[in-house]
């Protein structure tokens, strides 16, 4: 396992983190969960990302299990509010009594009296931007709370957030989880440029593309059994893109250039996020101990000029860039 500084802070993380939020507590049994988990230390992943919103907390409590026993300091445990965690117009959001309730909640599900990281999971528009950052200092200050950070913001929130918390001196948001994958370019614009001006580190969700970049969807095939396209509660996140043809013709086209760097298909997506020197680490998930460690081969290895080159006109006009996809949902509270 090779390890990176998260932005300019001072918290070192591993290249390749393990995250569960289509897997434990809803898609896998906890035995192949736990399974999982002792596969990503055994393999030297540190670093381990979740959210009270997956699986309405029961994600967190089975990585709270999982990892009991493990000597605390030498884990990075990461964890995010903001979706509804009840029927109550405050059981979501990210206002004061949301976050100092919703990190209590998060403790004791994990079973552990800090996070090195919490992370406001969306932006939120019907709440002071200033009284959000406020109750994330005061978790600082407390020791609840080691670092700050936000996931799938914008560049201009991410600014106002910075600007707010230096003219207030409350602690500065360390980084930022955004989907990027060779497909999902919507971040390199804006979001990263003021990221690397800022001090800001990326923490990558979806490198695979919901596995599209597996290569296991094939063109003109069934879609495989037990897949995430397969799954109804996990189908609508890339039902469109299992079934662009052209597209996951293209992804067959990338195999050939991923046997050139002695990788797999998998192996050549993680790596390429990570080639980013924004992005501190790459989440992945798993339903079974060898996706782990067959992921984790992606960490420390270099792509050269060439076949980056290469990759992009493979994928051509199947890559999004476009910032303005980057969206929060305006409407939390009646949700």
């Amino acid at each position: 396992m090779e390890f990176r500084q998260l932005g300019r802070s001072g918290l070192t993380v591993s290249e390749i983190a393990y995250g569960n939020w289509l897997t434990h507590g809803s898609q896998i049994e906890e035995d192949a969960a736990v399974a999982c988990v002792r596969a990503a230390l055994d393999e030297g992943i540190t670093t381990f990302d979740t959210a009270d919103a997956y699986a309405r907390g029961k994600a967190e409590e089975v990585l709270g299990r999982a990892l009991k026993g493990e000597r605390r300091d030498g884990l990075e445990i990461f964890s995010k509010l903001f979706w509804p965690m009840g029927e109550g117009r405050n059981d979501r959001g990210l206002s004061r009594k949301h976050i100092i309730r919703g990190v209590e909640d998060t403790l004791r599900r994990l079973g552990t009296d800090y996070l090195d990281l919490y992370q406001a999971h969306r932006y939120d528009y019907g709440v002071p931007l200033e009284e959000t950052l406020r109750a994330f200092d005061d978790l600082v200050r407390q020791g609840k709370v080691l670092y700050v950070g936000v996931s799938e913001w914008r560049a201009e929130e991410i600014g106002r957030a910075l600007e707010i918390a230096d003219q207030m001196g409350l602690d500065r948001i360390v980084s930022n989880q955004p989907q990027y994958n060779m497909l999902w370019r919507v971040i390199e614009s804006e979001v990263v440029p003021l990221s690397e001006r800022e001090g800001l580190g990326q923490i990558v969700w979806s490198p695979l593309a919901g596995g599209i970049l597996t290569g296991k969807y094939r063109p003109g095939q069934a879609l495989p059994e037990g897949s995430r396209a397969t799954d109804p509660n996990t189908k609508h996140f890339i039902a469109d893109r299992a079934g662009d043809q052209e597209l996951l013709e293209k992804v067959q086209r990338l195999e050939p250039l991923a046997k050139e760097a002695g990788l797999n298909l998998p192996q050549l997506a993680l790596a390429w996020v990570l080639q980013n020197e924004n992005v501190s680490t790459a989440i992945i998930g798993a339903s079974r101990p060898e996706q782990v460690r067959d992921n984790v081969k992606a960490a420390g290895v270099r792509l050269d000029a060439g076949l980056l080159a290469r990759i992009d006109e493979v994928l051509g006009d199947s890559v999004s860039t476009d910032p303005a996809l980057t969206k929060s949902p305006e409407d939390i509270r009646t949700r």
